[in-house]
């Protein structure tokens, strides 16, 4: 399957079972919400969860929600991370219960897209001080014939100190070769692809728990995770999601190590999708998340050779991920923002040097105060200011 068939195949699957599909269309969260993006598919349905405001489509949800963590940043370049992903997710809002949601789980895993059932493992959550074991959980894997393990903090769902939380169960796929090993806490070759949440509790602010009126399932399963394993591949940008990135970029601008050709790839992709969603660079929030992946770009690029422009990116590339992200944006706008930006970081670059050859700067380390100066008055961040005189890189 290509990652669109795989996309379709999980979006009919629970359209025949009554889910009605939400809008995943956007990184920004909704006016009020204090984070900057959306991090999640359930981000969107938090005044939901509870079940005690109804959704206005009903208690069986469904969506493919485009998501963006920060957090992931320093991450990006290994196998797995990316700045910019997608979440398909389902949702029980009072609906059917855990077990249920399981077993579809394991239906359209199986026969949906075809995997071995002998690849498959679960966590459950094995009861702590305050709640006893999902046996339910427990329960329904016996029956489907999937090995579990039992886990505490892994398995134990929450959003944030207080709210809605519960037990989950994760599932997870070998990727090792030859027959499977050990167990998912045991070897890193099982590789988690879907983790189904059962939000039965609502936590207050001396810690204690209460059963929620009405019990609702949220699951989140990665796209990207699971297009890498259907298409075999042994990394996320070996599959169709980064074609035609992984063929144009590399006879693009010569030769680049494998984590710093990774980066650039997925830093100029998440670029193009943010500024797709409406946000342009600045020094602040949103924007300033789009600025810094686009220097992070641009500092790789020319660390070997400092000709290399992002106005040399072919139009496919732009078309590729517009469309993918089913974003209205053109092609010339989006290059527009990213040629300013560049122009912008190349001027600071020159005034930075331009500085950092002062006296009181040469032949010494930089101390804090210093780097406090540099931002304070000359507007040069520290992970620019280490980018020119040798330090870490940013």
């Amino acid at each position: 399957m290509n990652s669109e068939q795989i996309t379709d195949t999980f979006e009919s699957f629970y359209r025949d079972r009554g889910h009605r599909p939400i809008t995943g269309s956007t990184l920004l969260p909704p006016p009020g919400d204090p984070v900057l993006f959306t991090t999640s598919g359930m981000h969107p349905l938090t005044p939901y969860l509870e079940g005690d405001l109804p959704h206005p489509l009903g208690r069986r949800l469904t969506n493919v929600q485009r998501c963006l963590r920060t957090t992931d940043l320093d991450e990006v370049g290994d196998s797995r991370h990316l700045t910019v992903f997608e979440m398909l997710g389902s949702w029980s809002l009072g609906d059917y219960g855990h077990a249920q949601s399981l077993r579809w789980g394991y239906e359209l895993l199986t026969d949906g897209y075809g995997i071995d059932p002998g690849l498959l493992y679960a966590t459950v959550f094995g009861g702590d001080g305050q709640v006893g074991p999902d046996t339910e959980s427990l329960d329904t894997w016996d029956e489907l014939g999937v090995p579990v393990e039992r886990t505490t903090e892994d398995n134990w769902w929450s959003n944030g100190p207080t709210g809605p939380c519960g037990p989950d169960s994760e599932i997870f796929h070998w990727t090792g070769d030859g027959p499977p090993e050990s167990t998912p806490t045991g070897d890193e070759r099982w590789v988690e692809v879907w983790n189904h949440v059962h939000l039965r509790y609502r936590r207050h602010e001396d810690g204690s728990l209460t059963p929620l009126p009405r019990p609702g399932v949220d699951t989140g399963m990665g796209l990207e995770r699971l297009v890498t394993i259907l298409q075999g591949k042994e990394s996320v940008y070996g599959t169709d999601l980064f074609e035609p990135w992984t063929r144009l970029v590399p006879g693009l601008w010569g030769p680049l190590d494998e984590p710093s050709l990774r980066l650039v790839l997925d830093h100029l992709r998440s670029g193009i999708v943010v500024t797709g969603d409406g946000v342009r660079p600045s020094n602040t929030g949103r924007g300033y998340v789009l600025r810094r992946l686009l220097r992070r770009v641009l500092t790789v690029l020319w660390r070997d050779d400092p000709t290399r422009t992002l106005a040399d990116l072919p139009r496919e590339l732009l078309e590729h991920t517009l469309g993918h992200f089913r974003q209205e944006m053109s092609p010339d706008e989006v290059l527009r923002v990213l040629a300013g930006e560049e122009r912008r970081f190349r001027g600071l670059l020159e005034r930075g040097r331009t500085v950092l050859s002062r006296p009181r700067f040469s032949g010494r380390e930089l101390t804090p105060e210093d780097y406090g100066y540099l931002h304070d008055t000359h507007g040069l961040p520290r992970e620019l200011v280490d980018g020119l005189t040798g330090g870490p890189t940013v």
